[in-house]
């Protein structure tokens, strides 16, 4: 299983940070066709599942629990970043069957920054809770 690994990536890529990786892929992705529906589906699968995790398994703290309102708000917010998730995913798949479409693409591509920082801020505060 291991040398399946090795050949699917190169050794300095494995050895290096996860998440520099991650960073070079979205950037090689705006300039090569090839890799932005694989960078769309991967991304809005992450973006649905954490925000699925986040919704089920971690209560809201700090400043949403002062007020019904910003409760509701909290789960609503991570409802639409799940629904931009799979439509993020779903624009990777049809993005795939037709290179014309690239254009839209890097629009949800460049817009899916968004609900990912507001993961990553709620993430956080999870962990840090």
């Amino acid at each position: 299983m291991g040398n399946a690994l090795f050949a699917l990536h190169g050794d300095e890529e494995l050895g290096s940070g996860g998440n520099a990786n991650a960073v070079a892929d979205v950037v090689e992705a705006s300039n090569d066709e090839t890799k932005l529906p694989r960078i769309l589906v991967a991304g809005g699968v992450g973006e649905a599942a954490g925000a699925l995790y986040l919704a089920l398994f971690r209560s809201p703290a700090g400043l949403f629990l002062r007020n019904t309102r910003l409760l509701y708000s909290y789960y609503v917010v991570l409802v639409v970043v799940i629904l931009y998730g799979i439509a993020q995913a779903w624009t990777g798949l049809w993005v795939s069957h037709d290179r014309r479409r690239r254009t839209v693409g890097m629009t949800v591509l460049a817009l899916s920054i968004l609900p990912l920082l507001f993961l990553a801020v709620l993430g956080g505060h999870a962990i840090l809770k």
